[in-house]
């Protein structure tokens, strides 16, 4: 069921910044919200449906410097759509788990996954208390709220403190901590209903210790 509402609320096609990659993705952002919540029971806001600017940053510095990843385990935080996990993927990641609370999120990535033929894995949980170990851990967008980015750079750093390389991808969000080290930026197109703006300057930060 949720992976027939994707399908009837999206279009597959190429994410803007990175073509390398296609998406399930809303051509009507409101509609789709609108439609999420008249859902029947209480939904998450459909953040699965659009590629946001830091996952498009993320994505793309991945998929230019494989390097990156290549041949090592990779852990997609809040997935949202997959599209950075798919990205990983692509670049030579393995394996690759995308995670998230929702589970139509999860749907989403496996939907994108498979698109785009890609061996990524799902897990439904709230990982922010945990320690496993990854050789990469990636997040994109992911400090758009207090409490959210209160939960989730103490994770970073822990990762970091236990040898992972730890990249966020971030548009300059309200509550972007200090003391990252910044790796690239660009100029991320972005729907313009949900930004407010056509292009979003992008930074790819590394997390440490």
């Amino acid at each position: 069921m949720l992976l027939e509402f994707v399908h009837a609320h999206t279009v597959l096609a190429p994410v803007p910044f990175v073509p390398e990659v296609s998406l399930y993705q809303a051509e009507d952002s409101i509609a789709l919200w609108e439609a999420t919540e008249a859902a029947g029971t209480p939904q998450p806001p459909p953040f699965w449906a659009f590629a946001w600017a830091g996952g498009q940053a993320l994505a793309r510095h991945i998929l230019d410097e494989p390097d990156l990843v290549a041949g090592r385990s990779v852990l997609d935080l809040a997935t949202g759509s997959g599209l950075v996990a798919v990205a990983a993927a692509r670049a030579g990641a393995r394996p690759v788990v995308a995670n998230d609370i929702d589970p139509m999120s999860l749907a989403a990535a496996r939907a994108n996954a498979d698109a785009n033929g890609m061996p990524v894995e799902t897990v439904e949980a709230d990982l922010l208390d945990s320690d496993d170990r990854y050789g990469v851990v990636l997040a994109g967008d992911v400090f758009y709220s207090r409490e959210m980015a209160g939960r989730v750079l103490p994770f970073l750093r822990r990762a970091a403190a236990r040898g992972s390389l730890v990249l966020v991808g971030d548009p300059g969000r309200a509550y972007l901590p200090e003391g990252l080290i910044r790796r690239a930026e660009y100029d991320v197109p972005v729907v313009e209903d949900l930004e407010s703006v056509p292009i979003r300057r992008t930074t790819v930060w590394q997390v440490t210790t």
